[in-house]
């Protein structure tokens, strides 16, 4: 009698979340690009003919208003669906996963700082910090993840400014004091050599990161869609079954957000005090940049499912595959590009030559991509990361 042995069940790999990494990391590395990497210097543009100050204009409004907001959302969204797609794997082999992926997140954490190193604005460290919420809520029932979500997107915090500047015509909402850490990272921006700017980037600089992601409404954000990544993965959100609730999702999302839209507008006309209308706006401004994520994703995955842009879309899928790896060399390669300790381009490269340096740096990345997954299996990043977390 021949004993035959059974591999332990795994979840297949969902090539769409791929696509939808790859080119939500594609959006913030152009977003990132016409920022100069949070280096806020630019040519004079007195001295730019006027086509060009229009097409920089056209570049910054046209890639905020379709990724502002959106594409880094995209990106946490899928970072709660992979915990999932991990942590359901090892239940699956009888294994508790939720102490392994604490060790995980410290790794992500030394990881973050390694890129902060380059680039003050990044989110790695963040999400080292926000992604212990994925472990205390993993084991809650669908209903109670959905309310903790629903929470944390209207923003608790924001809602008490709101309440208290209401009841109190004299209170003041609170802002963390980042002005001179800011100073200190744009000095050496502007003239740092590389050690001076390591030195400031991972302390003042990620304390300005993490304070600008406080008072933007981005830490409760995050959490919320952590929490909704992993129930996508629970319930096979990215699967093709799915699709027809994604219409549905379509709908309330385009019908929440004009309003959404038009209230941010109009809503500094109507209330003067501006203790109430800057909490309120973060609330809506981030409500209505989640709806238009929500559009996007819909779109995607109606393209991937029903059209056949798909075989246009699953070329993207090597570059979505090595996400953290491009996501921290394009810090690398930015940093060098626009800071005084590497090229110092910032004053050479207006807002449309930036954008088309960063499609560039694309284009670059994703050949390399292509290249190093018919070799590996993993990104170089990526495979440090699995390995040390099995250790």
């Amino acid at each position: 009698m021949t004993a035959t042995t059974q591999s332990p069940a795994r979840h297949a790999r969902v090539d769409v979340a791929d696509v939808l990494r790859g080119l939500s990391v594609l959006g913030i590395i152009l977003l990132h690009s016409i920022e100069h990497f949070n280096f806020y210097s630019f040519p004079d543009t007195s001295l730019q003919p006027e086509w060009l100050n229009f097409t920089d204009k056209a570049i910054w409004d046209g890639l905020f208003f379709l990724l502002g907001g959106k594409a880094y959302a995209i990106f946490a969204l899928l970072f709660g669906f992979s915990f999932f797609i991990q942590d359901d794997n090892q239940r699956m082999r009888g294994n508790d996963f939720r102490r392994r992926f604490c060790w995980r997140l410290i790794l992500l954490f030394i990881i973050g700082n390694i890129n902060a190193v380059f680039f003050t604005a990044e989110i790695l460290v963040m999400y080292s910090l926000i992604g212990f919420v994925l472990v205390l809520t993993c084991r809650l029932s669908t209903r109670t993840l959905l309310v903790l979500s629903a929470l944390c997107m209207l923003q608790p915090v924001a809602i008490y400014h709101t309440i208290r500047a209401i009841a109190d015509s004299a209170y003041i909402t609170p802002s963390l004091p980042t002005g001179d850490l800011w100073n200190a990272a744009f000095a050496v921006q502007s003239a740092g050599t590389f050690w001076d700017t390591l030195k400031v980037n991972i302390w003042e600089g990620q304390l300005a990161s993490l304070a600008w992601a406080w008072d933007n409404a981005r830490v409760f954000q995050t959490a919320a869609l952590f929490m909704l990544g992993m129930l996508m993965g629970r319930q096979g959100w990215l699967l093709e079954s799915r699709l027809k609730n994604w219409a549905q999702v379509l709908g309330w999302a385009l019908a929440a957000y004009f309003p959404l839209t038009g209230l941010t507008t109009l809503l500094p006309g109507f209330i003067d005090n501006e203790n109430i209308v800057r909490p309120l706006l973060l609330i809506l401004t981030s409500l209505s940049k989640f709806c238009f994520m929500l559009v996007l994703v819909s779109g995607i995955l109606y393209l991937w499912y029903r059209t056949r842009a798909r075989r246009t879309l699953a070329r993207i899928i090597p570059y979505g595959r090595m996400s953290m790896t491009n996501y921290v060399t394009q810090s690398i390669i930015g940093s060098f590009i626009y800071y005084n300790w590497g090229l110092g381009m910032h004053a050479h490269l207006g807002i449309t030559a930036s954008f088309l340096l960063g499609i560039a740096l694309f284009c670059a990345q994703y050949l390399f991509c292509r290249w190093w997954m018919t070799r590996h299996s993993h990104g170089p990043f990526e495979y440090a990361w699995k390995r040390l977390t099995w250790i």
